[in-house]
Parts: C-alpha cells; sequence; structure tokens
C-alpha cells in the first residue's frame, strides 16, 4: 500500500539557491559602496624617486649663464680707409696710451693731401702778401701827412711873411691872395689826408683781422689735414690689453671698420648675462646675484638693462659687489643665481620631473603604510633650481614621487610591488 512521502521544506537546492543569492546581493552591495573606484596602476618602488616634504629657509633665484667682460672697453675703428702695410702688434699685448699698433696706406688720400697742401699754403701766401701791401699803404699815408705837414710849415712862413709886407703896402694884393690860397689849400689838404688816414686805419684793422682770421683758417685746416693723415696710424687710446685684434698686411680696411679694442684691465670686469624674456618686469637696477668661483662666493649688482628682446632674451650688466675673483679671465663662462626674492621659512619640496605632467596643480602623496600612493590638488608658487615652494595641499614630513609621471596615465592610485 502506497504512502504519502512527506516533502523537505529545506532542500539541498533550496539552500544552495538562497545561499548564492545572498552572496551575489552582498557582492552587488560591495560593488556599490564599499569597493575602491579609484583608477589603479602597479608600479615598482624602486624606479620611483620620492622626497620628503620639508620646512626649511627657501630663496627663489634662477639659474643665468654669464660671459666675463672687461668692465671698460674701447673700441678701436679705422678713421680713415687703405690697406694694412704694417702690423707693430699682436693680439693680447699690453699697450700704453698712443703706442702705434698698425699703419695704414692710402696712396689717394696723400695725394689729396699733397694737392690741398700746396693750394693751402698759396692762399696764405696771398693774405700775407695783401697784409704787407695794407701795412705798405698806411706807411705811404704817413709819408703824405709828413710832406704835407713840411708843405705847410713852408706856405705858413710864406703866408705870414706876406700878410706883413701886405700892410706895409710892398707887395700887390694879387701876391697876398696867392699867398692866403696856397696857405688854405694845404690845410684842406693836410684835414682831407688826415681824414683818409682816419678810414684807412679803420679799413686795415678790419681787414687785417679778416685776414688773420682766414689765415688762422687755413692753418686750422692744415692741422686737420694732418691729422687725417696721421689717422693711418692705428694708435691705442689708452692703456690696456689689446683684444679681439686680427689683422694681415695687405688687407683694405674701410674708414668706420672696427679692427679691435682696448680693454681697461684696471676697471676690472662686468658678467654679461641673457635672461628669458619672461622676466623682463621683475628684473630691475640693483638686482642682486651670486655665483661660486675657486670655492668663494661672489657678489653682484645689475647695473645695466637692455630691454630690447632678442631671440626670446635681453641683455643685463651684472658688477661686482665688493671683492672680485682672481684668475678670472675675458670671455669665461660662469653661472650665476639670479636672486628675486631674500631667504624666508616655507615648506618647500625637491624639484622633479613630476612637474612637466602636472604643472604643480597636482602630486602623488605616499600613504603612511608606504604601500601605495594616491593623487592629491596642491598649489606650488616660486622656485629655484633645487626646489618649489608649496603654498597649499602639502605638510612637512609628507613623502611625494617626484620623479616623471609619463607613465602613469594619470591614474588616481599607484600601488607599489
Amino acid at each position: 500500500m502506497d504512502r504519502i512521502i512527506k516533502k523537505k521544506k529545506w532542500t539541498v537546492k533550496k539552500i544552495l539557491t538562497i545561499v548564492f543569492s545572498v552572496g551575489f546581493g552582498l557582492f552587488i552591495f560591495y560593488l556599490l559602496f564599499f569597493r575602491d573606484k579609484q583608477s589603479k596602476l602597479y608600479v615598482n618602488k624602486d624606479q620611483l624617486a620620492i622626497a620628503e616634504v620639508k620646512r626649511n629657509r627657501f630663496q627663489e633665484f634662477i639659474p643665468v649663464d654669464a660671459v666675463v667682460y672687461p668692465r671698460t672697453t674701447i673700441y678701436i675703428d679705422a678713421v680713415q680707409g687703405g690697406s694694412v702695410e704694417r702690423v707693430f702688434v699682436e693680439d693680447g699685448a699690453i699697450l700704453k696710451k698712443s703706442d702705434t699698433i698698425l699703419k695704414l696706406v692710402n696712396p689717394d688720400m696723400e695725394l689729396r693731401y699733397m694737392d690741398q697742401e700746396t693750394r693751402m699754403y698759396d692762399a696764405i701766401n696771398n693774405l700775407q702778401n695783401s697784409k704787407v701791401n695794407l701795412e705798405r699803404s698806411q706807411f705811404i699815408r704817413l709819408l703824405e701827412i709828413v710832406s704835407l705837414e713840411s708843405e705847410i710849415d713852408r706856405v705858413d712862413i710864406d703866408f705870414n711873411r706876406k700878410q706883413k709886407l701886405y700892410k706895409e703896402s710892398l707887395i700887390s694884393d694879387m701876391e697876398y691872395e696867392d699867398a692866403n690860397r696856397d696857405y688854405k689849400l694845404t690845410m684842406r689838404q693836410l684835414e682831407i689826408s688826415l681824414d683818409l688816414q682816419r678810414l684807412d686805419s679803420v679799413s686795415m684793422v678790419n681787414q687785417t683781422n679778416q685776414i688773420n682770421n682766414s689765415i688762422e683758417r687755413m692753418k686750422n685746416n692744415l692741422a686737420l689735414l694732418n691729422k687725417n693723415l696721421q689717422n693711418l696710424f692705428i694708435k691705442s687710446p689708452a692703456n690696456g690689453k689689446l683684444s679681439s685684434f686680427s689683422v694681415e698686411i695687405g688687407e683694405t680696411k674701410s674708414a668706420g671698420e672696427h679692427l679691435g679694442q682696448i680693454d681697461i684691465m684696471k676697471d676690472g670686469f662686468k658678467l654679461c648675462a641673457p635672461i628669458d624674456e619672461r622676466y623682463i618686469s621683475t628684473v630691475h637696477h640693483d638686482q642682486e646675484a651670486e655665483f661660486d668661483f675657486a670655492g668663494k662666493t661672489y657678489q653682484l649688482g645689475i647695473g645695466k638693462i637692455y630691454t630690447d628682446v632678442t631671440n626670446g632674451s635681453f641683455q643685463v650688466d651684472l658688477y661686482f659687489i665688493g671683492e672680485e675673483p682672481t684668475g678670472i679671465k675675458r670671455g669665461q663662462t660662469v653661472q650665476l643665481r639670479l636672486q628675486f626674492s631674500s631667504p624666508r621659512d616655507a615648506t618647500i619640496v625637491k624639484r622633479g620631473g613630476f612637474f612637466q605632467e602636472t604643472g604643480g596643480n597636482w602630486i602623488y602623496i605616499v600613504d603612511v603604510s608606504g604601500e601605495f600612493a594616491t593623487k592629491r590638488i596642491i598649489r606650488l608658487g616660486r622656485q629655484n633650481t633645487n626646489y618649489y615652494e608649496v603654498l597649499e595641499g602639502l605638510d612637512p614630513g609628507e613623502n611625494v614621487i617626484i620623479s616623471s609621471y609619463d607613465a602613469f596615465g594619470g591614474k588616481d592610485k599607484l600601488v607599489f610591488r
């Protein structure tokens, strides 16, 4: 006889189904609310550069390559053109003022000088002859006056004598009138001669002054011609060292062509540096810089700024403040640290390749466990060759990854292995 088999309420299949459903629900719940949603990348920690964020003294500066030049330089140019006939010294020679450096020859100029010199000497001779003629005319006028004075003495005596005879009726009226007329005529001639002498004297003074001035100008012109001829001899304008001098015998040099320069060694040196045009508004006179040489640090200040921008940079001249280094040479290149601020306490992080990828806007900070690193938003300020100034986002003592981020693809989390 069949009997009813009572069906079990909790079968193995049902239990497994419930367990699987609950587990799947928990898994979905975990995925929705507890799973780490950050994008990850596994990296080798040994291949990363990790640095500690510090609180230390910070000074903003930029490195600048500068070239050493003499503080005072006098350029030597050819005043007159010509061919190099003789070279008396070599580049690097120590010269005294007026030492002859080289001699140029210019036959055309020399011929023109001789022709002009001859014509000027002729003109000077003519002017001097005119001056002699003026003096001769003055003497002739004096002789004329002397002769008239002698004639007046004679006429005056004759007139006085005849006047007495006329009063005594011993001579005729005609003889008396002739004597009177001769006396007045001679006196009038003397007055005219004296007036002419005064006019001649005034005219002679003016003409003599003009002649003297003309002769003086002629002599000055001759001196100028001679000076131009002497300009074919190139001489040192001051005591110093001859540099940038490269001339060969037979070369033709044009008027105004640069031949070399004299470096005034006693005035010391200056440094000329190109600076990126981005800093043109922040660079100012007396701004300080420093550089290391032979184990010592030397201070400089900006003395001159050339605001013309060429190839993305502008030039400045820097002068030493205090002691100058010994052994430094013209043309030597040194690296300066151009300062933009005074030293002060700041939170700093070491420079690294991360900046090229992040622009200083974020960085990977290493967890205290040392097992991973995560992104953090930061804000950087000033910088120098070694450090960035941290304005926000990092605290002293934290460790950050400063090597390049090119291979990380901007992942949110780096897991170390």
